[in-house]
């Protein structure tokens, strides 16, 4: 019995040609690095917008993973934190707790890494727990949000946004230049409607 053929993919964004989203991709400056730890099952995830902001940032890359039991960043002299929400330790009892973000760090945005975890909230929660060096990390918590825009994907609370949306946040928020970003979230809208169209198809 012959399989069925494989349809031709993309060699920019690894998607189907059909479906490329490389005309979304939108080259956005900026100082602070940018390292996403996407859980494997994400990797196909057509909804994902991982690969978008990857693509879209020149100082990022993009590891694939679900457990790091040793830094999947250099010793290099960067200051690395980790973007996720503040923790209540008596919901979490079983994470370490988070040193704080040094104030001076701020002052030099070139001198940052930003850590991105690209999963679902309870894939992204499962990384931080099986990976001890990312519990170790100072944490950027974002708060008061305007709602997202990731219309495609469920999320269970109102300020929960995609891998893209929360990076382009953090980004404005350690740089102090929002507008900068706004290009690239307009690119994330086109790039999301085209999404809800497959999906009415």
């Amino acid at each position: 019995m012959l399989s069925a053929p494989h349809r031709p993919l993309c060699a920019t964004c690894l998607r189907p040609q059909s479906t490329c989203i490389c005309p979304w991709v939108t080259p956005t400056a900026h100082a602070v690095e940018v390292l996403v730890l996407q859980h494997p099952l994400e990797v196909h995830q057509a909804k994902g917008s991982a690969r978008l902001l990857h693509l879209s940032l020149p100082h990022s890359r993009l590891v694939v993973g679900e457990a790091f039991a040793t830094p999947a960043w250099p010793e290099d002299g960067q200051h690395t934190l980790l973007l996720y929400p503040d923790t209540p330790l008596d919901t979490a009892p079983d994470l370490q707790t988070p040193p704080p973000l040094p104030p001076e760090w701020l002052q030099d945005p070139s001198r940052l890494r930003l850590v991105v975890l690209d999963g679902t909230w309870r894939k992204s929660r499962k990384m931080l727990y099986q990976s001890p060096p990312l519990q170790a990390l100072p944490r950027l918590a974002l708060c008061g949000l305007p709602p997202s825009q990731y219309r495609i994907r469920k999320a269970h609370l109102r300020d929960q946004l995609s891998t893209l949306e929360a990076t382009c946040a953090a980004l404005a928020q350690l740089e102090g230049d929002a507008d900068r970003f706004m290009p690239l979230l307009a690119a994330f809208d086109g790039f999301v409607a085209q999404q809800a169209g497959y999906l009415l198809r």
